[in-house]
């Protein structure tokens, strides 16, 4: 367990686990290993809990070192300055959302529009030679379910942390941290390393029962003050560091009934370096992945990209936008060819446009064959 506030009439105790057959006069013990965790490089290619016990069924794992779980955010000073691009294998992303090294990103979506499948093609179709997944607060279904049938079974140089629903909320809360531990890990070896977490919205509720239960008063949608204060404290541990490596994060955050004004929503959308938009509207349409260009951005992305990108993602939003704001006249056939010379050419491009914001989960994209397809815009 791990104290969570101390009063005058005494300490109060969370437990990590459910537990049974306590008694008043039991003896409680402090730890002499602090909140850390053991690391190393056994760790990947397995499924681990928290505190990284094994839960795949593969043995023991033999670690040497610790990592602290709760540890400051890198120096504001130390920060390396975001100027090189970090590519996911997906056109939409690397073409018109480009990240950077060192980037923080958040996953927006609302329930069933595609956020596990989204998931699974940035962890298979990145560059990145070190992989830590953190799944928090899912189902205990959907862990065999993403690594078989989202990762294709792949572990290869991907730590995947586990806190199912049915873990204790001291479990699901302190999960995101350890895996940003092992992340950093990593990145102190000059690894850059991607972290993917699912989701942050769970790991808010975590902490909401947890500032409850010790009476914190409730706020917007019942969740106290701490559940806000935390998401920086998890997300500004991501980063580039000058000397080390790099931590491109990407958090997916649930939107119920897709309302982005949602606190924990709109909270994370403040600390982000970026968001990623999934719309209900285009799986409707067969567009997959959903992803909502007019509503998503990146806001490093003028920082890792030549100026011709730059110039035809510009030009491809405008057009996609054009063509969206007009959707209703040119579906009922009241727009007459000529009136407007720039939605005239948004329409020529219209199967080009959508043909670009589709891709199944088993295709994957350099970022120079991305660039030449979308260089295909101005032909």
């Amino acid at each position: 367990g791990m104290v969570t506030q101390i009063k005058t009439d005494g300490a109060y105790i969370s437990p990590f686990g459910f537990v049974e057959g306590f008694r008043i006069g039991d003896f409680v013990y402090e730890s002499d290993q602090g909140m850390s965790i053991p690391v190393g490089p056994n760790l990947l290619g397995r499924v681990v809990d928290p505190f990284m016990k094994p839960i795949d069924g593969k043995g023991a794992i033999d670690t040497t070192e610790y990592m602290p779980i709760m540890r400051a955010p890198i120096d504001a000073m130390k920060r390396g300055l975001i100027n090189e691009p970090f590519s996911v294998g997906i056109k939409t992303i690397d073409g018109l959302l480009t990240c950077g090294k060192g980037q923080k990103l958040g996953i927006f979506a609302g329930s069933g529009v595609g956020k596990s499948t989204l998931m699974g093609m940035i962890v298979k179709n990145t560059l990145a030679p070190i992989k830590v997944v953190a799944l928090i607060g899912e189902r205990g279904r959907e862990v065999p379910e993403f690594i078989e049938k989202n990762l294709g079974g792949d572990l290869e140089g991907t730590v995947i942390i586990v806190a199912t629903s049915d873990d204790s909320s001291l479990m699901r809360k302190y999960g995101a941290f350890c895996a940003m531990s092992v992340a950093e890990y990593f990145k102190q070896q000059g690894n850059d390393v991607l972290f993917i977490m699912d989701s942050v919205t769970r790991f808010a509720m975590a902490q909401r029962e947890i500032g409850l239960a010790l009476g914190e008063p409730p706020t917007s949608k019942g969740y106290p003050p701490s559940s806000l204060t935390l998401l920086p404290q998890l997300m500004e541990r991501a980063g580039k560091e000058e000397g080390k490596g790099s931590i491109t994060a990407f958090f997916t955050v649930l939107v119920e009934g897709d309302d982005m004004s949602d606190p924990i929503a709109d909270q994370s959308r403040s600390i982000l370096d970026g968001h990623i938009v999934l719309s209900r509207e285009l799986t409707d349409f067969g567009i997959y992945p959903p992803i909502n260009i007019q509503n998503s951005a990146s806001r490093v992305m003028g920082d890792v990209i030549g100026k011709e990108h730059k110039l035809n993602a510009m030009k491809f939003k405008r057009l996609y936008s054009l063509l969206k704001e007009n959707e209703v006249l040119l579906r009922i056939g009241a727009y007459q060819k000529g009136s407007d010379k720039e939605l005239d050419l948004a329409i020529s491009k219209k199967e080009f446009m959508e043909n670009f914001l589709k891709q199944s989960s088993e295709e994957a994209f350099a970022l120079e064959e991305v660039e030449e397809l979308l260089d295909k815009i101005n032909q």
